[in-house]
């Protein structure tokens, strides 16, 4: 699926240890993305958490608006009806949309999932598992360029194309994530007809084989992507970029890929934040 066909319509502290990690899951999104910080690089690779057994499976023909918290209980949720579309069909609705501010935890998306999750502004998604991705498993749309969307836990797989669409403007910050047989796993929009700057931090994550890319970001919009902890398994070729660099624009044409790798300054990590297995 093309950039254009799929996506025109569409900064660190102390670090913290692992229980404080965890103790931060009782904090609000923007308070959860600001103290759960990048990991000291190296960490050893082992596998990727067990997934969840879903507790029930509901239909959901229409898109379920959430503010403040909703707490699926795990839970899975699939569309039906108007979201009950196969594959990735441009323009589908999400399952899932949360205003500003707004939290949805312990979740499983089934298959349909639509366009999964979308955010409207800060957001936190904790928890939250895409057992088929579809369009996308989520997408980033708050134009406040101090917007914090916090992925905290969770994991998707089969994602033929973009796990995460960046779409709006402030920082993502995805942690604890595990993604399997995907595409690319964040791409900061390359060809929206808003443009913004965009900051991604990928921390404390397992990559399982096949993928192509974890991040791509716009450089000449003053995109950043920081990498630590980065456990990929299944890819000892080393055939996943882990970060590539495009000139983005703001008309519809096709971004330009100008290079892919650790640069210090756009895509900011080392090969000792990357193991492999």
């Amino acid at each position: 699926m093309s950039e254009r066909a799929h996506e025109h319509r569409r900064r660190h502290g102390k670090r913290r240890t692992a229980a404080a990690l965890t103790a931060a899951l009782g904090l609000t999104g923007a308070a959860l993305a600001t103290d759960v910080m990048l990991q000291p690089a190296g960490a050893a690779t082992a596998a990727a958490p067990a997934w969840p057994s879903a507790t029930g499976t509901q239909a959901v023909p229409r898109t379920i608006a959430v503010s403040g918290t909703y707490d699926g209980s795990l839970k899975r949720f699939h569309g039906s009806g108007d979201l009950g579309g196969d594959g990735q069909e441009e323009g589908q609705d999400p399952v899932f949309k949360l205003a500003d501010g707004a939290t949805l935890k312990n979740v499983i998306l089934g298959s349909p999932a639509a366009d999964g999750v979308h955010c409207s502004g800060s957001c936190t998604i904790q928890n939250v598992w895409w057992e088929d991705v579809g369009e996308d498993a989520a997408s980033f749309k708050g134009t406040a360029a101090g917007s914090v969307y916090t992925v905290y836990g969770g994991g998707a797989r089969k994602a033929s194309d973009k796990v995460f669409q960046f779409n709006g403007a402030g920082k993502l910050v995805i942690t604890k994530f595990q993604v399997a047989d995907f595409g690319k796993l964040v791409r900061s929009c390359g060809n929206c007809s808003k443009q913004y700057k965009r900051d991604i931090i990928v921390n404390d994550v397992d990559i399982t084989a096949p993928g192509k890319s974890l991040v791509g970001i716009n450089t000449n919009y003053g995109d950043t992507a920081a990498l630590r902890s980065v456990r990929i398994h299944g890819d000892s070729s080393k055939k996943i970029k882990p970060c590539i660099r495009y000139t983005g624009n703001d008309d519809g044409d096709e971004p330009t890929e100008t290079g892919s790798g650790p640069d210090g300054t756009y895509c900011r990590y080392s090969a000792s934040d990357l193991s492999y297995d």
